[in-house]
């Protein structure tokens, strides 16, 4: 496969590409927390303890500028926001539940602890 350029960036592989938009420490968590319900930032910022505020909220502002996720702003006081998971994020849900998988069977084979 040639290389190609999206967004500026030159990737050589889809797999490259793919990472690119759901790879990294927060991302894949996130959308397997959303592929069952609804969360706040707040219940999101809980969950993942080690997630400062700050890298939090660029993965999902990158997540919802991918297509992956989307941000709803309720017009309350306090302003609430949720999030929820698109169709693009619900297709990647397969790959992340095989990463999953894997991740399980290699800490087998290297005899780490659950």
């Amino acid at each position: 496969m040639p290389d190609f350029i999206k967004d500026n960036h030159l990737f050589h592989n889809p797999v490259e590409f793919a990472l690119s938009k759901i790879g990294g420490t927060y991302k894949m968590p996130i959308l397997w927390r959303l592929k069952d319900k609804k969360w706040r930032f707040s219940e999101l910022q809980r969950s993942l303890a080690h997630a400062s505020d700050r890298m939090l909220s660029k993965a999902l502002k990158e997540l919802v500028a991918d297509g992956f996720i989307t941000k709803e702003v309720f017009a309350e006081v306090p302003p609430r926001v949720e999030y929820s998971i698109t169709e693009r994020g619900l297709k990647s849900i397969v790959i992340i539940d095989a990463l999953r998988q894997y991740g399980f069977e290699l800490m087998r084979e290297y005899d780490i602890k659950q």
